[in-house]
């Protein structure tokens, strides 16, 4: 430290708590330098540094003071020795300046006087100014958390730089021993044992045994110790600092005091410098200042090795250099001012002068010292042995929770002892061995199914597969996974000493067997090849070697395997849906704290190399949990492949601080993923929140052999490139053939990618290359690689059948810029090596090229990541990948297309009912004579645009554009086609209101009469009666009197309205068709839509021909049975009259126009026309009279409550009996005011309120109305997708009912079930959301009319005062104004009288009161009930939703009636749907046994099995389904193994139900269903979510 620099020479013990505050001052002054001031208590985390910064993407060879610290840190990070050689920046404009002012007098001045006043033009930064790099160092280790001490000190040993083993505090001098950062460094060295063979070894220094040289000074010396040390260890590396190295400086504040450790490795040759392993120890500063250390390293080291100028007695270091000498153990005497070579005083005691001599000399006279005194001596230093010395403080120790982590990683791995390591895995670890081996290799054969496979075989196998997992689930946890578990859950920080200790231990634990077999492997691999010419050798040679493959795969033991098992305990829970009773903590925690482990920096296995699997459950879950804890952060997936052992993982390891294992004993096997943070300042600049690191097994692993390697690692490579927005190719060295391999590998798999619409970008990397730097030779490099690609593609493209003839038809890829070259990884020979700084200058651009391709990405969301990883997997489970993973791409982006599609169309739906609204005032106002498309159109404009600007964005900026491009055409084409429809539809029913508005006429008038005809003559009884105005009781009398008689002769001359009996019409008009029909008919009639087959009402049609065929005439004589597309081909013909009838049935506009039988009679007009049309078709039957009945009476029956209500407004508004009773109330009032003398203006006021209080009714309804369907369309989540997720619910309902006959209705009239459906949803809706929502809104309505009335009110009176206007203008201005609002004219104030109505404000005044009373008895009255009493059909919230959800394709499959998914009535292509339905459910069967067929049609459809279609008479294979033609031919139906669990369910829940239903039953098949019985309902549901 500055304090105790090597220039103090007081000979006193010095302590910097008691040195004064000028000692405390410069370190406080340094850590304020360095920024550094508040870090010493907040600690900086390894998750700061390892972030994604500006700073980190930019290479800084010289940097501002403040930027020192993460300078030095990233480059740390990349293993660049030169982070300790980072240079300052000056300011050099004051220089600069000056040196501008002298040149002009160059001639001037005195060389003496500059010389001795050491005058200078530039005033930089003086030496002692500068901070010292070790400082830096210093600074930022003292101000480290554990963790990321523990990763610098890592990478300095990378670096082969010495680490720090006695730290003292800078503020209090406490020394501390930080064993917990030396805990993951291993070091590897060879050494020759006496029968000269070579052996390797590689030890956690922690736990190796060396001899140890400590060197230590005292007093000022002139030589450089460390430089001295630095020269028997590696000559051309400073593996120490020392005061000749570039950046060193006079001062230094944090040093002295501290001593380092490095070792010397031999790598087993003769020019090694000692033979062993040798720890060196080097105290810094005088070690006469720190005695603890002095006394430490001297009791703990081999040979003593000290510096000091010369030898003299009262000298304060006199004594302790007589003990050493005095002591038996080796001690050697540098001497800076002796110029004597090297002299052995006595036996083990050495001095060498150092004065004017040779540094080699005296390197090579130390050297041999020290050899002798270590080959003298059996003394070794043992690492941890430093923590045995109470005056210290241990790191481990110290802290409680590394502590505790330790405590409770050792109490784990105890569990294991006692095992030999081969065992462990399949005793500790059962969840992950052969059961879910087995079970990977049934899900592989499932999806892979031969095309004779019959539903039973793959029954069976979904049973075996359930078996399985049930068998995982019932395998006990082991104590050891038992404790795991627990510490999983514990807090944060302790949690992560926990995995560290137990990543450590583990390691520890399994180092020296696992390296004991790879020697064993690589004898074998030796004699192999030593014997290929003798047979039985080599085949045995083969088998051992399989047997060793098989024990390293058995002993890699990690934590990765740890969280392997809990991911299939979380699966095998998963599938049986129950916790283990063994557990202490709930399964469905443990993808949570997966999770946390991610978010902290831990890798996760994303697929199981043992098993060659993805646990897609898992990993779903855990992707989930990452979503719930971060939100859908958008990541940038990067993916790395290589071949083995070609540096990948060092190389991710250097660029982003990532905890990949890279050793050869643990190599890599599957694929792992880690997350690595984008700071919130890069956040600014990209579109991303995360990089997601994939790094996958080697491809041509060694560990796979006797597996199918072609097969595994192209299904490796398709699976990362499918996954990452950007693949890394790492390509080590420059083999042609090692390059071929992994090239082939690399553009198939890009290839299938091309196809399947994913453009991944690539970039190569070439490692270990000799000369990065020769263009030339980097130019031919290239050159031979894109000629390598080009062959590779046109190879690759015979597989997969394209013709691409060059690697850039397949991908985008520049060669120049796409390929990086990288330096060899060390500059020298290892073990002694330090990295090559050339090589991280490559991994800096290529981190920076890396980020370059992730500015310029989307990405995709966490979400959308997790669908990714679903859709490869099991599309490269299937033997057709690009088929399989297209068609889900494709299913997806369409899916979504959907949902877009039905917001747009509700949008525009939305608009049209609000211009339909508008328009159907304004007749009803007589304001308009006729609709004109224009008109519509002009008030649907602008959110056209808006829609057409969305729809244009979407297909261009969505992230799956290039998928979804192949339908925009069509969609456009949609819209267009849709807008044109709602605007003619519009047209044609606001025109049927214009012609039935003159039909109406007469009844409108007569009403408007009797109301004005009241009121005129409750007038003038009023002003007969003025005198007894305060006589209450009189006047109540009087207008009771006269209105019984006004009202007896208003009935009296009108018609009377009658209760209708809509089914009592049907029967007379069919019984005058059809005379002899039965009673028993009517009483037994069914209905048609329910019907389970329609075989009774059908007869053969008959022939002029003579039947020659037996069979046929026996046909005729005891009826036709219907094949099943006969039967499907009548239930859509039902369908379709029911809907068109439906039409029929809205457009008589009972509400306004009344009803009378002549409406039964059209219907069955229009219904005895289609059947006729239906059968001179080309089928085979006719229907009997009973068909055409039941037809005709199903329809009515379901339209009669319709026309029932709709008839009950037309009565409540028509009949005067009605609807003068209820206005009763309001004359009456008027009648009270007259008497009292109230002003024309004030009853004319009042007159007008009570005229309005309907329309405002009615107007209210509405528009609340439309907005809760616009609520719903947001809120309800049935209601707020498209028509597939409707579908999802209405099955989830079905399956909470188990109602048999809502399924048959839902099979068999979906639209009908889906209509009932909504009408439920929306009654539950009201219901539950009345007072928070819909009351509301109906209240936000009201308050918005009020206000737009009053202002009418307003701006007719000022328009009257401009215009010196009467009243008859005021009401014309006033209703215009209103038009558009409510169905209100001046014709309903025909006959009343306001001639004298002069005083305008006093009208607008009563009109504000009474209003104010009308709206609050509105909102009073308005209810759960008012939509369906007081509200026409057509205006009510959930036929607005049925128009726009059933507005669809309807089409259902042949086979089993599924309905096709498609929301665009009579759209273009095939007919599809995700998920079919087993055949039977609506009554297929073997023609021969008659047995219900418990097929599903996506199994079919690869099978040889036959079906009949019955127009051609013929059986076709079921794998050529549209050669059938017709409706067979117009379907798509692809072979898939995941139909819904939801089908089978259903068919064992109601088999009983089923059989009844078709009088058949499921006989041979019995045994399928028995397979589907352990299917719960629960079960049966959530599958629905994959809908």
């Amino acid at each position: 430290m500055a304090t105790l620099t090597a220039t103090s020479t007081n000979g006193g013990k010095k302590n910097i708590g008691t040195a004064g505050e000028t000692e405390r001052n410069k370190i406080e002054h340094l850590f304020d330098r360095l920024h550094l001031e508040e870090r010493h208590h907040n600690k900086l985390k390894a998750a700061d540094i390892l972030q994604i910064t500006v700073h980190s993407l930019q290479s800084h060879e010289s940097c501002a003071e403040e930027e020192l610290v993460h300078t030095f840190i990233q480059k740390l990070l990349m293993m660049d020795y030169r982070t300790r050689h980072i240079q300052m920046k000056e300011n050099n404009e004051q220089n600069d300046t000056q040196q501008r002012d002298t040149q002009s007098s160059e001639d001037e001045g005195d060389i003496f006087h500059f010389v001795l006043h050491n005058t200078s033009l530039s005033k930089g930064m003086s030496q002692s100014d500068r901070i010292h790099p070790m400082d830096v160092q210093m600074a930022v280790f003292h101000c480290a958390d554990g963790f990321l001490k523990q990763l610098m000190v890592t990478k300095l040993s990378q670096c082969q730089y010495a680490l720090p083993l006695l730290v003292p505090d800078p503020f209090t001098q406490q020394i501390e021993f930080p064993l917990w950062t030396f805990r993951q460094i291993n070091k590897s060295w060879k050494i020759r044992n006496t029968n000269n063979e070579t052996i390797s070894q590689t030890q956690p220094i922690y736990k190796a045994q060396t001899p140890m040289v400590f060197f230590f000074r005292f007093g000022s010396v002139s030589s450089s110790k460390s430089q001295l040390m630095n020269s028997l260890i590696n000559e051309k590396h400073n593996t120490f600092f020392h005061r000749n190295c570039p950046g060193s400086s006079r001062t230094r504040v944090l040093m002295d005091g501290v001593v380092e450790i490095a070792w010397f490795c031999p790598s087993g040759k003769n020019t090694d410098k000692f033979t062993e392993c040798v720890s060196f120890c080097n105290l810094h500063g005088d070690a006469g200042d720190h005695e603890k250390q002095l006394q430490i390293l001297t009791e703990m080291s081999s040979v003593n090795v000290v510096l000091l100028p010369r030898l003299d007695r009262n000298d304060r270091s006199a004594a302790i250099i007589q003990n050493l000498f005095g002591n038996r153990k080796p001690l050697i005497c540098l001497f800076t001012e002796d110029e004597s070579p090297v002299i052995e005083m006595k036996k083990g005691k050495f001095k060498i002068g150092l004065k004017d001599r040779n540094q080699s000399e005296v390197s090579e006279e130390l050297r041999r010292a020290i050899n002798d005194c270590l080959s003298e001596s059996s003394s070794t230093f043992r690492f941890e042995d430093v923590s045995k010395h109470s005056e210290i403080r241990v790191d481990e120790k110290d802290d409680e929770d590394c502590r505790r982590g330790r405590e409770a990683a050792q109490h784990t791995m105890s569990l294991l002892e006692k095992k030999h390591l081969t065992e462990i895995k399949e005793s500790v670890l059962p969840h992950q061995g052969k059961l879910w081996h087995q079970w990977s290799q049934k899900n592989k054969e499932l999806h892979r199914s031969r095309g004779d496979e019959t539903e039973m075989e793959m029954s069976k196998k979904h049973l075996e597969m359930k078996k399985i997992r049930k068998q995982q689930h019932e395998s006990d946890v082991s104590e050891f996974m038992k404790i795991f578990i627990k510490e999983m859950n514990s807090n944060t920080r302790y949690k992560m000493f926990f995995f560290k200790w137990l990543r450590i231990l583990m390691d520890e634990y399994t180092s020296a067997d696992l390296s004991a077999l790879h020697h064993t492997y690589d004898e074998t691999w030796s004699k192999l090849k030593e014997n290929h010419d003798k047979s039985e050798l080599l085949k045995a040679a083969q088998t051992e070697l399989e047997r060793i493959s098989e024990d390293l795969q058995a002993a890699t033991f990690g934590l990765e395997h740890i969280m392997r098992e809990i991911g299939q305990i979380y699966e095998s829970c998963s599938s049986v849906n129950e916790n283990k009773k063994d557990l202490q903590f709930d399964f469905s925690s443990f993808p949570s704290l997966a999770a946390e482990m991610m978010i902290s920096g831990f890798p996760l296995e994303l697929m199981d190399g043992d098993a060659a699997h993805v646990p897609v459950i898992w990993i779903s879950a855990v992707l989930d949990q990452l979503i719930q804890k971060l939100g859908d952060q958008r990541v940038f997936v990067l993916s790395v492949l290589g071949i083995q052992s070609s540096g990948k993982s060092t190389m991710l390891n250097a660029m982003f601080g990532l905890q990949f294992a890279v050793s050869a004993g643990r190599c890599t096997r599957g694929a792992f993923m880690q997350l690595v943070r984008v700071s919130d300042e890069m956040k600014t600049q990209m579109k991303i929140d995360y990089i997601l690191v994939v790094d996958t097994e080697g491809l041509r692993a060694l560990e796979l052999t006797g597996r199918s390697t072609r097969d595994h690692d192209n299904e490796l490579a398709t699976f990362v490139v499918g996954l990452g927005n950007l693949t890394l190719i790492n390509i080590f060295g420059e083999n042609p053939s090692e390059m071929q391999d992994i090239l082939q590998i690399v553009v198939q798999a890009f290839m299938r990618m091309k196809k399947v619409r994913l453009n991944p970008s690539c970039v190569f990397v070439h490692q270990n290359v000799s000369d990065v730097t020769a263009g030339e030779k980097n130019m031919e490099g290239r050159r031979r690689l894109q000629e390598k690609l080009d062959e590779m593609t046109k190879l690759a493209a015979k597989d997969e059948v394209c013709d691409e003839e060059c690697f850039s038809d397949v991908i985008r890829f520049n060669v120049d810029k796409d390929v990086k070259y990288f330096s060899h990884l060390w500059e020298g020979n290892p073990p002694m090596a330090p990295p090559n700084p050339n090589y991280c200058e490559n991994i800096q651009e290529l981190k920076e090229t890396i980020m370059s391709h992730a500015e310029k990405s989307d990405g995709m969301t966490s979400k959308d990541l997790k669908d990714r990883v679903k859709d490869l997997w099991e599309a490269l489970l299937k033997e057709r990948f690009v088929f399989s993973f297209r068609n889900s791409l494709e299913i997806s982006a369409y899916r979504k297309l959907e949902t877009k599609y039905s917001k747009w169309t509700w949008s525009l739906r939305r608009v049209i009912m609000e211009t339909e609204n508008k328009l159907h005032n304004k007749i009803e106002n007589e304001a308009i004579h006729e609709v004109k498309e224009s008109d519509i159109k002009s008030e649907l404009k602008k959110t056209s645009e808006e829609v057409e600007k969305s729809m244009s964005e979407f297909f261009e900026k969505d992230k799956d554009k290039d998928i979804l491009i192949q339908w925009k055409t069509s969609f456009e084409i949609k819209i267009k086609d849709l807008q044109e429809n709602i605007v003619r539809e519009t047209k044609r029913k606001l025109n049927e209101v214009l012609q039935q508005r003159h039909l109406k006429k007469k009844i409108d008038d007569q009403r408007i009469h009797h109301e004005n005809t009241l009121f005129e003559k409750s007038t003038k009884l009023a002003l007969k009666h003025k005198d007894n105005a305060n006589n209450e009781e009189t006047l109540k009398k009087e207008f009771d009197l006269f209105w019984e008689q006004s009202v007896k002769k208003i009935i009296r001359d009108t018609p009377a309205i009658r209760d209708i009996d809509v089914m009592r019409d049907v029967r007379k008009i069919l019984s005058d068709v059809y005379g002899s029909v039965s009673v028993d008919h009517w009483r037994e009639r069914r209905n048609i839509f329910t019907m389970c087959s329609y075989s009774d009402y059908v007869q053969l049609k008959r022939s002029n021909e003579f039947f020659k065929d037996a069979y046929r005439s026996a046909k005729e004589k005891f009826g036709y049975v219907l094949a099943k597309d006969e039967e499907a081909q009548i239930r859509s013909f039902v369908t379709d009259v029911a809907l068109q009838t439906d039409i029929m049935i809205q457009s008589f506009n009972i509400s306004k126009m009344g009803y009378n039988i002549s409406c039964i009679q059209q219907l069955t007009d229009y219904i005895k026309a289609r059947v006729t049309e239906h059968e001179e078709g080309r089928v085979k039957y006719v229907f009997k009279n009973e068909f055409f009945m039941d037809l005709v009476l199903s329809i009515c029956e379901n339209a009669k409550k319709m026309m029932t209500d709709q008839y009950r407004l037309f009565r409540e508004a028509n009949d005067p009996v009605i609807y003068v009773e209820k206005k009763r109330e309001e004359y009456y009032s008027i009648f009270q005011k007259s008497c009292h003398g109230a002003t024309s203006a004030a009853i004319f006021g009042e007159i007008i309120c009570q005229k309005l209080k309907e329309p405002i009714e009615q107007s209210v309804y509405k528009k609340t109305a439309r907005d809760l369907a616009d609520e719903m369309r947001s809120n309800c989540e049935s209601l707020n997708g498209n028509r597939s997720n409707l579908d999802k619910h209405i099955l989830k309902t079905l399956a909470e009912e188990q109602d048999f006959d809502k399924y048959m209705n839902y099979i068999h009239n979906p639209r009908d079930h889906f209509k009932s459906f909504i009408r439920d949803e929306v009654s539950r809706y009201i219901t539950d959301k009345f007072r928070v929502s819909v009351l509301r809104k109906m209240k936000e309505n009201i308050e918005l009319l009020q206000q737009k009335i009053m202002k009418a009110a307003h701006e007719s009176t000022e328009h009257v005062q401009e215009n010196r206007g009467d009243a008859g203008l005021w009401l014309k201005s006033f209703t215009q104004q209103i038009s558009d609002e409510l169905i209100f004219s001046e014709k309903d104030l025909r006959g009343v009288k306001h001639d004298d109505v002069d005083d305008f404000k006093l009208l607008e005044d009563v009109m504000t009161q009474e209003l104010t009373a009308i709206m609050t008895d509105i909102s009073n009255r308005f209810n759960t009930m008012t939509f369906s009493v007081n509200l026409d059909y057509k205006f009510r919230p959930d036929e607005l939703l049925i128009g726009h959800f059933c507005q669809c394709c309807w089409v259902q499959c042949p086979f089993c009636s599924a309905i096709c998914t498609c929301t665009i009535e009579n759209h273009a292509g095939d007919h599809s749907v995700p998920f079919h339905r087993v055949d039977g459910i609506i009554g297929w069967h073997n023609s021969v046994s008659l047995d219900l067929c418990a097929n599903i049609c996506t199994n079919l459809v690869k099978s040889d099995q036959r079906f009949h279609e019955s127009k051609s008479n013929k059986f076709f294979l079921y794998r050529e389904y549209r050669k059938a033609g017709g409706v067979y031919a117009k379907w798509n139906i692809t072979h898939d193994i995941y139909e819904m669990p939801y089908w089978k369910w259903f068919v064992f829940r109601f088999k009983n139900d089923l059989e009844e239903y078709h009088k058949k039953t499921f006989g041979q098949h019995y045994e399928i269903l028995n397979q589907w019985k352990d299917l719960k309902k629960e079960e049966a549901i959530q599958s629905l979510d994959k809908y």
